[in-house]
This record gives structure tokens, C-alpha cells and sequence, in this order.
């Protein structure tokens, strides 16, 4: 949650209404002050806050204010103990959330898989976007520690599809082209390792200092990769981003000067 926050915007997120009134009656002192501040995070953000610091100072007054409560209050809140887990569960029922199953995470991280993970790279911006359809969907996100787990785990399956979907469109003669290139690679003595390894070890090194002879060897580079014979489609509807991980040419139409896409 972002720290800085004027009044007007104070004002729109964390005011407390005649509904969030009636939910604190029977709730005294820091009690009070913590469940309101709680409902307010999580209206907010779509997930509890996990310590009194991750609440902006200035919302806690401003919430403070409202309740005729001193902010320092807050101190006396339990963030660990049976009232916080009970003011969760209400909170959840009033906003119409539920805790995530374990099928839920599945679902989640099948979803982050398929349309996430594929064109987003950054996992913080994966993390919002997980956060996002967690909120659509009604549901508590779980803990930062299995978050972690179901970030990796898509990621993981992004790969793997990534990688299957190119294997597929290659065919068997390019298949045993690259074959043969990357057994180039696989030392089979002492003395292959120390020779340095194949192709794919030389095409990966940088360029020896500029000259004819640099030249030369850059066009043989060149002419090998080229026979290889890869589909000149291979990488068109896979995200820029994934292929500068991979190192990859970017194959997707680029516009003309004019802005429209290049016939292929």
C-alpha cells in the first residue's frame, strides 16, 4: 500500500460509513480502532494487513479522528491472537470474500500460467496481477509464503509450455539439425571438455577484437544457424519479452513506416 496520501483521498478510502459504524458498536478502544482499520485495508487492497506498520501513519489517524480515538491506541491491538482472526472472518462475510482453498490456488495458478506469465517476466507485476484476479474473484489471497510457491510453480509451467509449443513446431529434419548441434556440446572425454565445447558454446561468446578474420568466423556463425532451417514463424505469437530472455530473434510483424503491420 502506497504511504502517501492527501486528504482527498484520505477522505474516499477511509472514511468509515454507516455500515462500518454499526459493525464496531459492541467494540471498545483499540478493538474498535484495529477492526475499522482492517475493514478500510482490506476494501482497499483485497488482503489484510499482516502488522500495524504496513497501515500508512496517516490513515490511522485519520481513522483515529473519526472514532474519537487516540491513533496510539493501535499498540494495544493483538495482531496474532483469537479477536483478529474473528474480525477477519466478519470482515469477509460483510465484503463477501471467502479464504482460498487449495483449489482455489490451483486455479490460480493455472490461470497465471496461461495468461500471465507468457508476455510478464517481472514477478512483482505477476504478483499484482494474481492480487487483481484474487479480488475479481471474491477470494483472500493466501499467504505471502505459498504466493511464492504458486508464482514459481506458473512460471515453471510457462516454461515448459514455451518450450513444448517450439519443440512442436519444428520439424523432424531441423529437430536432428539442432540434435547434432547441441551433441557438439557434450564432451565425450577429458579432452573434448578441454577444448571448450561445440557450436552453441562458440555461438554464445562475444566476438573476438574487429578484424577480417572476426568477420569471417561471424558469417560461418551465421551460415550454420541458417541451415538449420528454422520456421520462419517459429516466435511469432510469443511475447518480446520472453524472447529476450531466451536470446531469441523476434519474429512478430513489425509496422511499416506508415503504421501498418507487414504482410508475411
Amino acid at each position: 500500500m502506497r504511504r502517501e496520501w492527501g486528504l482527498e483521498a484520505l477522505i474516499e478510502s477511509w472514511t468509515l460509513c454507516e455500515a462500518d459504524q454499526e459493525l464496531i458498536v459492541a467494540k471498545h478502544g483499540a478493538t474498535r480502532l484495529g477492526f475499522c482499520l482492517l475493514l478500510k485495508y482490506f476494501e482497499i487492497e483485497g488482503r489484510f494487513p499482516r502488522r500495524a506498520g504496513d497501515i500508512p501513519p496517516v490513515a490511522v489517524e485519520f481513522v483515529a479522528t473519526q472514532l474519537r480515538l487516540d491513533p496510539r491506541e493501535l499498540v494495544g491491538y493483538d495482531w496474532a491472537g483469537r479477536s483478529i482472526k474473528d474480525h477477519r472472518r466478519q470482515i469477509r462475510a460483510v465484503l463477501g470474500f471467502r479464504e482460498a482453498t487449495r483449489g482455489d490456488q490451483e486455479k490460480l495458478t493455472g490461470w497465471l500460467a496461461e495468461q500471465v506469465c507468457p508476455s510478464e517476466l517481472n514477478t512483482d507485476r505477476q504478483r499484482e496481477a494474481s492480487l487483481a484476479r484474487c479480488r475479481i474473484d471474491k477470494i483472500e489471497p493466501p499467504s505471502r509464503l505459498i504466493y511464492d510457491r504458486i508464482l514459481a510453480s506458473a512460471n515453471r509451467s510457462a516454461d515448459q509450455r514455451f518450450c513444448a509449443t517450439t519443440l512442436a513446431r519444428l520439424s523432424p529434419e531441423t529437430t536432428a539439425a539442432l540434435e547434432a548441434l547441441i551433441a557438439e556440446d557434450r564432451p565425450d572425454d577429458t579432452n573434448d571438455a578441454e577444448r571448450g565445447g561445440g557450436f552453441f558454446t562458440e555461438l554464445k561468446a562475444d566476438p573476438r577484437q574487429l578484424g577480417l578474420e572476426t568477420l569471417l568466423a561471424e558469417i560461418r556463425k551465421l551460415d550454420r544457424v541458417r541451415a538449420v532451417r528454422l520456421p520462419a514463424d517459429l516466435f511469432t505469437d510469443t511475447a518480446g519479452k520472453r524472447l529476450a530472455r531466451a536470446g531469441a530473434p523476434d519474429q512478430r510483424p513489425r509496422p511499416k513506416a506508415g503504421g501498418t503491420p507487414a504482410a508475411h
